[in-house]
């Protein structure tokens, strides 16, 4: 968006400076050295978005966060657009920073329309930059670029593996907890299990009361393992929360699930609402498999089709439940528990 504001600004002035006591005339080594800054101020915002400000505002309604988020950012941008100008104005004069007339241009740009324009302008990618992070967080940011690309405007077939997690004894704990303080717990609960998701290249599907759906390309899912590394990662951030999960609702929140490979027709759907869709036999499947961890009383069931997939690694065992048969299937399915060590 910088480059599109300069290459606009440019080609206004008919790529002159009009206005050489605040401008800086842009030659390729202030190009350069504006590119350069924008890239490390765009990645060190990112960062704080992703590890500290977005999580400060995780509470907030939409418009409350982009509000605070655009206050302090500006405030942020600011303080970087004073301490470049000078370092830009010394480059284009071919002078020390600290030489007199890098000062006195900037003295001149602190009160012109430049800098208010300047300001703008950066005000306004800010703007998209939130929207953008804003709608990313709420469809999800795989489904937001398909979305822009049309990717899936027309039905694909895909070689998906897919997980359905299942939280153990929800119904009584939503009948204990009351409405209110579940929905809570349940935010909590999905909060812990969301870096888990990220690390391994997960992609929430669905979110279905307790239940977690979670998806990966075949080529992702599979590479070090990742659908099963993804579970026990899940697991061990619950773990770590214990303390907090037993003192704020008085229980600690587990899950079995399981992992089936299949093909799969992934589309847009939906008229009022759409929405990137899977259909195929590897959903219903999926969801028998994981029914039947209570049955066989493991927390994970993965399906033969998915193991035969899979690098071994000397951490990652399995043991073999036999071949069983699967409602809605006609062929029996063999299954497997697999365990990971260290």
């Amino acid at each position: 968006m910088s480059w599109f504001i300069l290459l606009i600004e440019s080609m206004a002035n008919e790529y002159e400076n009009h206005r050489p006591d605040t401008d800086i005339t842009v030659t390729w080594t202030v190009f350069l050295f504006a590119s350069i800054a924008v890239f490390l101020v765009g990645i060190t915002m990112g960062a704080v978005e992703v590890l500290w400000l977005g999580k400060r505002f995780k509470s907030k309604n939409f418009s409350i966060k982009i509000l605070y988020k655009m206050g302090f950012y500006l405030l942020f941008i600011l303080v970087i657009n004073l301490i470049t100008y000078p370092i830009a104005a010394s480059i284009e004069l071919g002078v020390s920073v600290l030489n007199e007339g890098v000062w006195e241009k900037f003295s001149h740009y602190i009160v012109s329309l430049t800098f208010l324009s300047t300001m703008v302008s950066l005000a306004f990618s800010i703007f998209v930059s939130l929207l953008y992070s804003g709608f990313s967080e709420h469809l999800g940011h795989n489904v937001l670029l398909n979305f822009f690309w049309g990717k899936y405007h027309q039905p694909k077939e895909e070689s998906r593996v897919f997980m359905f997690l299942d939280m153990q004894s929800s119904t009584s704990l939503a009948e204990q907890l009351g409405h209110t303080v579940y929905f809570r717990f349940l935010s909590d609960y999905y909060n812990q299990l969301s870096n888990a998701i990220i690390k391994y290249e997960g992609e929430v599907y669905q979110y279905v009361g307790d239940e977690i759906v979670i998806t990966w390309k075949k080529e992702d899912g599979l590479n070090h393992e990742n659908c099963i590394r993804c579970f026990y990662a899940m697991k061990q951030s619950l773990e770590k929360n214990t303390a907090y999960f037993e003192k704020t609702y008085g229980d600690q929140p587990s899950f079995r699930a399981g992992l089936h490979l299949g093909e799969v027709t992934t589309g847009e759907i939906g008229a009022l609402k759409k929405e990137i869709f899977f259909t195929g036999d590897v959903l219903n499947v999926t969801a028998r498999i994981q029914k039947l961890c209570k049955k066989f009383n493991e927390e994970l069931i993965v399906s033969e089709d998915l193991v035969n997939q899979l690098t071994k690694t000397k951490d990652i065992s399995f043991t073999s439940l036999g071949t069983m048969d699967i409602e809605g299937r006609e062929a029996d399915i063999a299954l497997f528990v697999p365990t990971i060590s260290g």
